[in-house]
């Protein structure tokens, strides 16, 4: 079983809080942010971008590998971007 923690992010999201978020995974735990649309893939890579920020200061660095994903919205499929976070080893 996979140890991963995964986010919705949507275009309304605060890109400081989800980068507390990604920035507060306990070590060996994989964050996956999953957006959809423009807006949300935005705030995605604020919150990223903030989140290696915080970790920096203590040494870690984070790798981020970009995929896409399909997620059910009001029973409909739609394809989105996943964005899987975790520490470069």
């Amino acid at each position: 079983m996979e140890n991963k923690m995964i986010l919705k992010i949507s275009s309304k999201s605060n890109p400081n809080s989800v980068a507390g978020a990604i920035a507060g995974v306990q070590e060996n735990k994989r964050v996956e942010l999953q957006a959809i649309g423009a807006g949300a893939v935005n705030q995605s890579m604020k919150a990223i971008a903030i989140a290696r920020s915080f970790v920096a200061a203590s040494g870690v660095d984070l790798l981020c590998i970009p995929a896409f994903c399909t997620v059910i919205v009001e029973n409909e499929e739609k394809t989105g971007m996943k964005f899987i976070i975790k520490e470069e080893k």
